[in-house]
């Protein structure tokens, strides 16, 4: 009788251990020894090894880690070809090193006033999806910020615009000239490859913004004001209706730098 008791106290101790720690289990103390066995827990055992790797993976999924990682590796086959045939044809395109920047090698360009130089000229007809109303000569530096632009500030300003920008219109690219084309004046940055004037956006919907009549537009004043604001600092120099009467129409942008930082008016 009492060793019946002895068991049933011995096992209402094991579920009050369960209760308290399910993730161990007490194993009886060897008879005739004074040592005392460490609790073997059920991970050590094995029975939480697959329950355990499940968290893990669901945590590495949160992180955005290796399983996120793995995605594309389970793409069809038909969607992993058409990604590859349009990063090739976009590497044919491509200039200045990167694929968002599309159109073609020039070289080396010359004008007839002194300093009408580019190295390395391009001739750009799309940057970031965004077309270009016309083929512009620059040099990639220029490529570059009118990139940074377009992703950073133009896009986003007239996203919620008729379905968003499809593309801008160049109203001037490299051009062997002054500054405002007076005799006087020093060589413009347009001589230089270094310099590009946008006066409008067309929508995806077809419809075309021109800086002069959006400028002050209820609908579109707000998103002018940005995008000339964010062009701020990708390019050195930044003129609009603001700056003069010869940008009433347009906006200027160069990548020529100041000691002061870059001018934006």
């Amino acid at each position: 009788m009492t060793r019946f008791w002895v068991i049933g106290l011995v096992l209402a101790s094991a579920q009050l251990a369960w209760a308290a720690d399910p993730a161990a289990s007490l194993r009886p103390t060897p008879r005739g020894g004074n040592a005392v066995e460490q609790p073997i827990t059920l991970e050590q055992s094995g029975a939480l090894a697959q329950p355990q790797q499940s968290v893990e993976q669901d945590a590495a999924k949160q992180r955005g880690g290796l399983f996120s990682s793995l995605r594309p590796l389970f793409r069809s086959p038909k969607a992993a070809k058409e990604g590859r045939a349009k990063k090739k044809l976009l590497a044919k395109g491509a200039v200045c090193g990167d694929l968002a920047i599309q159109g073609e090698r020039v070289g080396r360009v010359t004008g007839k006033l002194r300093g009408c130089v580019i190295e390395d000229a391009v001739r750009v007809r799309s940057v970031s999806g965004v077309g270009l109303s016309q083929r512009s000569v620059m040099d990639c530096k220029t490529a570059d910020a009118l990139k940074v632009w377009l992703d950073g500030s133009a896009k986003p300003a007239l996203s919620k615009q008729g379905g968003g920008l499809s593309s801008i219109r160049v109203a001037a690219h490299y051009a062997c000239r002054t500054r405002n084309n007076k005799k006087s004046a020093k060589l413009s940055e347009h001589g230089k490859g270094r310099a590009i004037d946008i006066s409008g956006f067309r929508l995806v919907n077809g419809t075309e913004v021109s800086v002069l009549k959006g400028w002050n537009a209820k609908r579109y004043a707000k998103a002018m004001r940005r995008m000339h604001k964010g062009a701020c600092g990708p390019f050195g120099t930044v003129l609009g209706p603001k700056a003069n009467r010869f940008h009433l129409d347009h906006f200027h942008f160069d990548t020529a730098r100041y000691r002061s930082g870059s001018y934006c008016k």
